[in-house]
């Protein structure tokens, strides 16, 4: 393997505002769906909820450990899905709020990415 290929890609941690992500429709309420966004030579990776006709972004990494959420693509909520769930070490976290409920990091939040519905589309904010 050559160099490029072994190291670790660049993260930033925020993204430029009015970027389109998604159709609001293409997001089940509720639902959540993972982006990464190129932004330079660095990624952003993110996810947004959607949960009583509203949306929520946040930054894809745990305060407890640091690890992405999801352990499945877009599987960011409880089977009911009335929490996000840290599939790595079950914390669960209010999903229009970010704020952690129940496990390791209980009363943490997540870290918010700024995003807005508008006209039938997620864009950043």
């Amino acid at each position: 393997m050559s160099e490029a290929e072994t190291a670790e890609r660049k993260r930033v941690w925020k993204t430029p505002p009015n970027v389109p992500l998604c159709a609001e429709a293409d997001i089940a309420d509720p639902g959540s769906r993972s982006f990464v966004l190129q932004i330079g030579e660095a990624f952003f990776h993110g996810f947004v909820v959607r949960k009583d006709r509203q949306v929520a972004g946040y930054v894809d990494r745990c305060p407890h450990a640091g690890h992405p959420l999801a352990l499945e693509l877009d599987r960011y909520l409880t089977p009911d899905g009335t929490l996000i769930l840290c599939g790595w070490h079950g914390a669960v976290f209010e999903p229009l709020t970010g704020l952690c409920t129940g496990g390791p990091c209980a009363g943490g939040r997540l870290t918010p990415w700024p995003v807005q519905a508008s006209g039938g589309i997620i864009r950043t904010a």
